[in-house]
């Protein structure tokens, strides 16, 4: 069995003077303990080693990402849970 990792990418700073900022991740989305469902876009595709893989990203508007301050996606797979956080007030991520 292949196991879920999980990959948070902040936003660029291009993106944030556009006025939006969009976060690639896997699954779920919480912001600040909260479960997220609008401006979440998920996509699959088999490779072709035969496996599957399936991104999500969250797209915020600009007051959205400013007013939060704790970015989380979860992935569970069978009884393998892996999350990853990133707090926009330190820049960190941490990762369980």
């Amino acid at each position: 069995m292949v196991r879920p990792s999980v990959s948070l990418l902040q936003p660029s700073s291009k993106q944030l003077s556009g006025g939006s900022a969009t976060l690639g991740a896997e699954v779920i989305w919480e912001v600040d303990g909260a479960e997220v469902l609008e401006g979440v876009l998920i996509s699959s595709e088999e490779e072709k080693s035969g496996h599957y893989s399936s991104s999500s990203t969250l797209t915020l508007s600009l007051e959205s990402w400013m007013n939060g301050d704790l970015y989380s996606c979860k992935v569970n797979h069978h009884d393998h849970t892996q999350s990853q956080s990133l707090r926009r007030s330190h820049d960190t991520f941490d990762e369980e």
